[in-house]
C-alpha cells in the first residue's frame, strides 16, 4: 500500500494555479478579526458547505461566477464587518490593509471552499504525476457506477479513510479504491494498484 501526502497549497495549485501568500502571522490576526466580528459566517457569506454541493460546475472560475450571482454583496459585507475589528487590534497587525482582508476573505469563500470541497482531482492529479500516466474526472453515468476518475485507464474510486471501517456497507465497488483522510495541512492519501 502506497502512502502519500497531498498540502492544502498543492491541491489549491493543481486545482487552480493560484498559491495565497501573506506575510507571516497576517492571516492568525485576521483570523482572529474574523472571529470577533463575524464576517464569514452563513447569514452573511451563506452557508458554503451547502452551496459547493448546490454548485454544479467544476472550474474554480465557474464557482467564483456563480457563487458572487448567488450572493453579489457576500465579499464586501464580510470585508465590513471584519475590517473594524482588525482597526481596533491595529498595533498588534500594522501590515494588514482592506485589500489583504478582502484578499484573505476570498480565499476563504472562493478558494479553500472550492479545494476543500472539490479536491478528488487534485488526488487523481498527484497519483497518476506518481505513476507517470494522465488522469481524468468520470462522467456523471460513470459516477452512477461508482467510478470518481481514471487514472491512466484504470477506473478508481475515492472514499474517506472512514470508508473502510464501516461494517454494514451494501454497496460494492468494483474498481481501485483510492483512501483520504483530511489533515490539518492537506490529506494524507492510501492507495494499492
Amino acid at each position: 500500500m502506497t502512502k502519500i501526502k497531498l498540502k492544502n497549497a498543492e491541491i489549491q495549485e493543481i486545482l487552480t494555479d493560484e498559491i495565497s501568500d501573506y506575510p507571516k502571522y497576517t492571516t492568525q490576526i485576521i483570523n482572529l478579526a474574523n472571529q470577533n466580528a463575524q464576517g464569514t459566517r452563513p447569514k452573511v457569506v451563506g452557508q458554503l458547505s451547502d452551496l459547493i454541493v448546490e454548485f454544479e460546475g467544476k472550474s474554480l472560475n465557474e464557482w467564483k461566477e456563480w457563487y458572487l450571482k448567488k450572493h453579489p454583496k457576500a465579499i464586501e459585507n464580510a470585508v465590513d464587518k471584519i475590517f473594524p475589528m482588525i482597526e481596533r487590534l491595529k498595533d498588534a497587525i500594522q501590515k494588514i490593509d482592506k485589500k489583504m482582508v478582502e484578499a484573505w476573505v476570498t480565499d476563504l469563500v472562493i478558494l479553500k471552499t472550492f479545494t476543500g470541497l472539490k479536491f478528488q482531482e487534485a488526488i487523481l492529479h498527484k497519483i497518476a504525476f506518481i505513476k507517470g500516466q494522465n488522469y481524468r474526472l468520470a462522467t456523471p453515468k460513470e459516477e452512477s457506477r461508482g467510478i470518481d476518475g481514471f487514472i491512466g485507464n484504470t477506473p478508481v474510486s475515492i472514499k474517506p479513510d472512514t470508508y473502510k471501517v464501516k461494517a454494514s456497507l451494501s454497496e460494492t465497488i468494483e474498481q481501485h479504491i483510492i483512501y483520504y483522510s483530511k489533515k490539518k495541512d492537506g490529506v494524507t492519501i492510501k492507495f494499492n494498484f
